[in-house]
């Protein structure tokens, strides 16, 4: 059981990084080029949703 709790923890771990990878390559994305929300997304896999988010954002 404690076995199976690590497991799990260490898998939503690596799932929490993957998405904040993907969160920071849209970001560079957003930043550092002319790309519009749909070609982030698609280069990221994240929603469009997401990138408008990240794209609110940067413009703060």
């Amino acid at each position: 059981m404690l076995a199976e709790k690590l497991e799990s923890w260490a898998k939503k771990e690596r799932l929490e990084g993957r998405q904040e990878g993907r969160q920071e390559t849209a970001r560079n994305l957003i930043a550092r080029t002319e790309m519009d929300d749909q070609m982030i997304a698609e280069i990221s896999g994240l929603p469009r949703e997401v990138i408008a988010t990240l794209r609110a954002e940067s413009q703060r």
